[in-house]
């Protein structure tokens, strides 16, 4: 998602900057008051052995050592709230000084997350938020709809004056990341006259069901000639629907993250473009906004993290972007 495909909103560094609205200052300095006897922080990701969050995660336990704190993580085996919240109530009785949490549900959510807030626990929202974020001190992800935005942009050049239609692969309705990249995408698709969007479709998260709309989405839609995938799964599962097609390369993937397989993809042809976060910044952004609203120190509510669109003719010029499978 590189330089020359970057929608001029976008950040080009991997620094997190802050958002242009909906930040502030929650706290007050201590005057250098000392570090509470509570170093434990937990890291609670959407879902486990995800690339993303694995990156997510490397980046906060660097910034947790850095900084005398023990980061413990605990993943759900798939991204769905009840098992998130089974997660969460696992604190128990010896909650952590402050949780970095990314909701897998943007109202189901809030109940677990207030309670563990409730015990005095700071929370710090990290990729996802709550509709209602008012229980967390901080909040950071990367902008969705600019990156829904930038998919667009990126997909018109692919196509060029080529007329034809393109498909949304969704996750789950109530998932407040992808619903904003979605939203962003379509919304700017509206600015290329040549494209038709035939909607937005769910897939549960899971790359079987992205790979069945798109096998569906071939047969009734003839002049298909992109598909827009809003994360890591549903990418997985429209290569896969194309493949099964014959139609690699005849109709424009573009995916959101940088995740092995994804870059893998990009680089035999079956993505042809993919949209890259810092998730690594993220992580390191959510420990730092945590350790100030535990030292007393301020904290900034709202964080944002940069976009980079990435091609096949400019991916080995960005592999920095690119999502680690380990620490």
């Amino acid at each position: 998602m590189k330089k020359h495909l970057v929608a001029g909103a976008c950040a080009a560094a991997a620094t997190l900057v802050l958002a242009a609205c909906g930040s502030g200052q929650v706290g007050q300095s201590s005057g250098g008051q000392s570090a509470p006897d509570n170093k434990n922080l937990a890291l609670i990701p959407g879902v486990q052995a995800e690339p993303f969050y694995i990156s997510m995660q490397c980046g906060a336990e660097a910034e947790a050592k850095k900084l005398g704190y023990t980061l413990t993580t605990q993943a759900p085996q798939q991204f769905d709230a009840a098992l998130q919240t089974e997660k969460v109530n696992a604190l128990g009785s010896n909650p952590p000084a402050a949780m970095l949490i990314a909701p897998t549900d943007d109202t189901a959510m809030l109940a677990p997350i207030q309670q563990v807030a409730n015990r005095g626990t700071k929370i710090v929202q990290v990729d996802t938020s709550l509709k209602d974020s008012s229980v967390a001190v901080s909040s950071i992800s990367s902008d969705n709809t600019q990156g829904g935005q930038l998919a667009a942009d990126t997909l018109a050049k692919l196509v060029g004056n080529k007329p034809g239609s393109v498909l949304v692969l969704d996750t789950k309705a109530g998932t407040s990341t992808t619903a904003a990249r979605a939203a962003g995408f379509t919304e700017q698709l509206k600015k290329y006259p040549n494209l038709k969007s035939v909607g937005v479709q769910f897939t549960d998260n899971e790359p079987e069901q992205a790979a069945s709309k798109v096998s569906a989405a071939l047969a009734s839609t003839p002049d298909l000639v992109g598909i827009f995938a809003t994360n890591l799964n549903t990418g997985e599962g429209a290569a896969t629907g194309l493949r099964n097609a014959g139609k690699i390369g005849q109709v424009n993937l573009v995916g959101f993250d940088a995740s092995p397989s994804e870059v893998n993809g990009l680089r035999s042809g079956e993505y042809q473009a993919l949209i890259a976060q810092d998730p690594a910044a993220i992580g390191q952004q959510g420990v730092d906004q945590a350790v100030n609203a535990l030292e007393h120190k301020p904290v900034t509510a709202k964080l944002t993290a940069g976009l980079h669109s990435i091609t096949r003719a400019d991916m080995d010029a960005n592999a920095q972007y690119f999502y680690k499978q380990s620490c």
